[in-house]
């Protein structure tokens, strides 16, 4: 687990601009089986994070004509028992972090994992949500 004081502005950062915060296992349950749409952001400390994912997420909804119903955030290494259950719904996709999903009426629809989020632009991932989010929302 990360110091609360080192995460706290990381949540911070999707949590201003609109993500809800889950921390335990049932709030994402009830999240992500909704009807509609919901796109959940898995936060993390690392440069990735901070230079490419929060700044994609942040852009893609910022900009998004069709959105989803809801967005969240859960925050690998703080809020571990939500974590766990995100990845769980978004199975076959391994655990990674940052990374982030688009549910739709609770299967996963969309994925970009870390791997994807690495060494691209914020813009470039952004694009790429708001695609998912014109198909699916």
């Amino acid at each position: 687990m990360y110091p609360v004081e080192l995460t706290t502005p990381m949540k911070a950062d999707l949590v201003d601009a609109g993500f809800e915060d889950l921390t335990n296992a049932t709030q994402v349950d009830e999240i992500i089986k909704t009807e509609g749409t919901v796109f959940v952001v898995i936060n993390s400390v690392c440069g990735c994070a901070a230079g490419n994912a929060r700044p994609a997420a942040k852009l893609a909804m910022q900009y998004s004509n069709k959105k989803p119903s809801r967005v969240a955030t859960v925050f690998a290494g703080v809020d571990g028992e939500a974590t766990a259950q995100v990845r769980q719904h978004a199975l076959p996709y391994p655990p990674s972090s940052p990374c982030m999903g688009l549910f739709k009426n609770g299967q996963v629809v969309h994925f970009i994992e870390r791997h994807q989020i690495e060494g691209r632009a914020a813009q470039d991932i952004a694009k790429e949500l708001l695609d998912a989010f014109e198909a699916h929302c």
